[in-house]
């Protein structure tokens, strides 16, 4: 379950941020071609939580889709997985822009 490993770095990242500070919530931006399942996310997220600031913690996860931009004629294209050519020439050659995105958006703080 990759999602652990995603889960256990985005913690260590509120820890160094939150100094202490016990967490609420935390959001999470992951691009489609991580392959993050939500539930799996969830369950990974409380379990690397366990005894840090984030432990009872909420993650809300933002999916986001792949884009792309042909090399060829510059179209530009969302989805929810890398095409293998343009929709619009049919060239083969595709510039990522985003779907690979890993960010700590944001974390709410216990009062």
């Amino acid at each position: 379950m990759h999602e652990l490993g995603m889960c256990e770095a985005v913690v260590a990242a509120v820890e160094a941020r939150a100094q202490g500070r016990r967490v609420r919530r935390v959001r999470v931006r992951v691009g489609r071609l991580h392959r993050v399942e939500p539930g799996a996310f969830a369950q990974a997220f409380s379990l690397a939580a366990e005894g840090t600031v984030a432990e009872a913690a909420a993650a809300e996860l933002v999916v986001l889709p792949v884009r792309t931009r042909c090399l060829s004629c510059g179209a530009l294209s969302e989805g929810d997985d890398r095409q293998g050519t343009c929709g619009s020439c049919g060239h083969p050659a595709l510039e990522v822009l985003g779907g690979d995105e890993l960010v700590l958006e944001s974390i709410e703080y216990r009062s």
